[in-house]
């Protein structure tokens, strides 16, 4: 039976290779490998030690299936909170964002308040019904009064896809980052991140991830702060000094300081909020971090507290970016000159606008400084990936081999096994594509899970859980409506379609289709639920009060498994 799940995981990852690498897009540019940036090294190395060593500690206390994807339940509040902000805190958060506010200024913080705002939505509908529903996965919540085969299997495609994508993205973001920032080869560098999830995933489990993701965080937010306090230093802590600077030293002037300015079609900037806000409450690995704790209300404090420190990061992200501005765009050595000394100010950074928040690292702090943080952004990217390795695990060993293939009658060891099994084959297909996808565009791969997650898993959760009448006919077809609709609108836009196949005109006319994939998902589950009028349909509805009891008192929940 681990067999054919292995199979069949390896099946499932290469259909979706196959479909991203068709849309994968035209080539970034080079990335100039540099030379061999020994403090950075040094840093992470150490960074490295002391989390084997904790993976090593953690792996001796995995006995049961409960420790190995939930950490026996055993994680306290606030420590469960930095672990979502470290899973949560991506190198996309942490680079992209302060450099779409380098080229952008006030408009690149459309991403900080999508990826911000999803959490209150987490917070008020998810987070305590999913603890007081769920065992692992957000699948048994899905679940909870539907047919288990049907449901777990639109759950765990749709997790695998998200899962997929993101960690495509991730796998080439963290070759190229190690490249630029390390002088190691790109593959050195995939193979590198690919072999230390693994061996978090495989060996530590949940407790494991937890941990890298809570030392991650705590690095990070230190990082981003000193980096911060170090911009607002130089300007007196006056940020009225500091944008006054930003708006003389930018091409756009006073541009910078207006929306509009990164996306200016209404619809558009919408789409991409409501697929963003959504998407965060669809995502497997932030999902599976509800069950790490021992009840509905330390699940709660844990949202409220990393919504505080998520909101916080942001805030230094913005900091991060008009420093950029005001300090780097005046300093030639941080370009790549022409032949006459001129640059371009928006295009020529050396390592592109995404390396603003380490070159001003560089500008504050020196060459040490530089280190710590390009360590910090190798360390960002581990914890992200650990995360979604051990969420497709879940969904492959729990939901499909556990629960689908062998109904429920497996044991827990055989079931743990198969996670390691899966955790390993998802490592490698990471590693193999993420050397295929060196040179390719994988920017709207991020994008696409987001909209997937909000599309698919969202609505399937948020409907099982909040209306009486959800079917399992009409949670399924709703799922596989909102996945194919959110995966066609996306090849159809103008970022694949026009920039990547090469034809004259987008079929599909925005790049972020939530606004419309999402509604259409909601509204097939609520028209195809009404429809049904099985006697399944009938013993589902009657189960809904018993859930909601359940979901709201915690009455029956599984309590901590370990503490």
């Amino acid at each position: 039976m681990i067999r054919h799940a292995s199979l069949l995981l390896g099946l499932t990852l290469a259909a979706i290779a196959a479909t991203a690498a068709y849309a994968a897009g035209p080539d970034l540019g080079a990335v100039q490998q540099s030379s061999t940036n020994w403090p950075a090294i040094g840093m992470f190395l150490f960074f490295v030690l002391a989390t084997l060593g904790i993976t090593y500690k953690a792996a001796k206390g995995t006995k049961s299936a409960a420790d190995f994807y939930a950490a026996g339940g055993g994680i306290s509040a606030g420590t469960n909170a930095l672990a979502i902000a470290g899973d949560y805190m991506s190198a996309a958060s942490f680079l992209g964002i302060s450099g779409l506010v380098y080229t952008s200024g006030f408009d690149g913080l459309i991403y900080s308040t999508g990826f911000l705002v999803g959490w209150p939505i987490v917070l008020f509908l998810i987070a305590e019904r999913l603890r007081n529903l769920g065992k692992f996965t957000f699948a048994d919540v899905a679940s909870f009064r539907l047919d288990q085969t049907a449901i777990r299997i639109i759950s765990a495609t749709g997790t695998l896809v998200v899962v997929a994508f993101y960690l495509i993205a991730q796998m080439v973001g963290a070759g190229k980052l190690i490249q630029l920032l390390f002088g190691l080869p790109y593959l050195y560098a995939v193979i590198i991140v690919g072999v230390l999830m693994i061996v978090y995933v495989a060996f530590g489990g949940m407790k494991a991830t937890t941990w890298v993701q809570v030392i991650k965080a705590c690095l990070l937010l230190g990082g981003a702060t000193f980096m911060a306090g170090a911009v607002l230093y130089f300007y007196g802590f006056n940020p009225e000094i500091l944008f006054k600077k930003a708006v003389e030293v930018h091409p756009k002037g006073e541009a910078i300081m207006a929306p509009g300015g990164l996306v200016s079609n209404p619809i558009e900037a919408i789409s991409l909020g409501v697929g963003l806000m959504f998407g965060t409450a669809g995502l497997p690995h932030i999902l599976m971090r509800f069950f790490t704790v021992s009840d509905a209300q330390a699940a709660r404090k844990s949202v409220f507290y990393a919504t505080g420190l998520i909101g916080y990061f942001y805030i230094l992200t913005f900091i991060i970016g008009f420093g950029g501005i005001a300090l780097l765009m005046s300093d030639p050595s941080y370009f790549k000159l022409g032949a006459a000394g001129t640059f371009d100010k928006l295009k020529d950074m050396v390592g592109g606008t995404n390396m603003v928040a380490v070159n001003l690292a560089n500008a504050v702090g020196g060459p040490y400084f530089l280190g710590f943080i390009s360590a910090v952004a190798f360390a960002t990217i581990l914890a992200v990936v650990a995360g979604l390795t051990l969420a497709g695990a879940s969904a492959v060993s729990h939901d499909l081999y556990a629960q689908v293939f062998a109904r429920g009658r497996t044991s827990e060891a055989a079931e743990v096994r198969l996670s390691k099994i899966a955790a390993v084959v998802i490592g490698i297909v990471a590693i193999v594509l993420g050397y295929i996808f060196e040179n390719q565009n994988v920017a709207f791969m991020v994008g696409l899970a987001f909209s997937v997650a909000a599309s698919c898993n969202f609505p399937v959760l948020a409907m099982s859980i909040l209306w009486r009448g959800t079917t399992t006919w009409g949670a399924l077809a709703g799922g596989l409506v909102g996945l194919v609709a959110a995966v066609t609108m996306v090849v159809l836009s103008k970022a694949v379609w026009v920039t990547t196949f090469g034809h004259p005109a987008a079929l599909f006319p925005y790049d972020n289709p939530a606004l419309f994939s999402m509604p259409l998902a909601f509204a097939t589950i609520f028209v195809v639920s009404l429809m049904d009028r099985s006697r399944r349909a009938q013993r589902e509805r009657a189960a809904f009060e018993a859930q909601y009891v359940r979901s709201e008192t915690g009455i029956g929940a599984a309590g901590a498994h370990a503490h």
